[in-house]
């Protein structure tokens, strides 16, 4: 299935919010920001984002009801311990003054982190529902694009068999204006008709734009097919849309004729607008 790499998905599990966001990217870029104490797990969620998607930039945003901030617990009884030592030492060395709690504040481990509490099933849970909602978008506005490039894709083959059309009515206009050139210039003057001919016939296959046409007619079967097929197929449409730019630009070069000239630019106008959707297709 075609998908837009723009989308957006949210979910909720008891104390987790997920909420993730794409948009065009030329590969695979993921931004994850969540509390320090799920730092955990954020590699895992990288993971899962890649395994599912192939292209795009991606925020992700983990946030929870509980605070995040790592609670502080007093050892006791490590206090004590080192308080009744502390006296001891103090009185067999004969140690005046007092001992006072800017003393026992010199001992780290005596403050102890408490990480909060969580379920780890919640948070991949609601990654999940994240991306689900986020894949379905990404399909849905994929299917609406898939429908357009369709529909410009099949308006390029209809101008393409017109102008196979014009083939013949073209190149006969091509002699008839070539001998009638020549003949207001050499007119009363000897010339050899053979080497006339062989002239025209240079000349049309100079200007001759069959091969052009048949290749644009393949691109674009191949461009309906790889569209059709869906899954990761961004990059590939885009290069065969340079292809085809490529072809019928040749065509412009090599022909005046104004039936021609026109069809060529409806034909670059189509190219540029599927362009600019394909930039978004994954």
């Amino acid at each position: 299935m075609v998908q837009s790499m723009t989308g957006f998905g949210t979910a909720e599990k008891d104390d987790f919010r997920v909420e993730i966001r794409s948009v065009n990217h030329r590969f695979m870029d993921i931004s994850i920001k969540l509390s320090l104490f799920l730092s955990e797990h954020e590699i895992p969620l990288r993971k899962m984002l890649k395994e599912r998607f192939s292209r795009g930039k991606f925020d992700v945003l983990i946030s929870t009801k509980n605070d995040g901030e790592a609670r502080l617990r007093l050892n006791t009884k490590l206090a004590k311990e080192i308080y009744n030592n502390l006296n001891t030492l103090k009185s067999e060395l004969s140690i005046p003054g007092t001992l006072g709690i800017e003393t026992l504040l010199n001992y780290k481990d005596l403050l102890i982190a408490e990480e909060p509490e969580y379920n780890v099933s919640s948070l991949y849970d609601a990654f999940k529902g994240a991306m689900a909602q986020l894949e379905k978008m990404r399909c849905d506005e994929g299917k609406a694009l898939a429908e357009d490039i369709l529909s410009r894709a099949d308006r390029l083959e209809s101008i393409n068999k017109e102008i196979i059309a014009l083939g013949p009515d073209i190149i006969a206009d091509c002699k008839r204006k070539f001998q009638e050139r020549i003949g207001e210039l050499l007119s009363g003057i000897e010339y050899d008709k053979d080497r006339i001919l062989q002239e025209i016939a240079l000349m049309i296959e100079k200007t001759d734009i069959t091969e052009e046409l048949a290749r644009i007619e393949s691109h674009l079967k191949q461009f309906k097919k790889i569209l059709l097929g869906g899954d990761t197929i961004g990059k590939r449409l885009d290069f065969l849309l340079q292809e085809l730019n490529r072809e019928v630009n040749t065509i412009a070069a090599k022909t005046d004729d104004y039936r021609i000239s026109n069809t060529v630019i409806e034909m670059k106008v189509e190219i540029e607008r599927m362009r600019e959707q394909v930039q978004n297709i994954q």
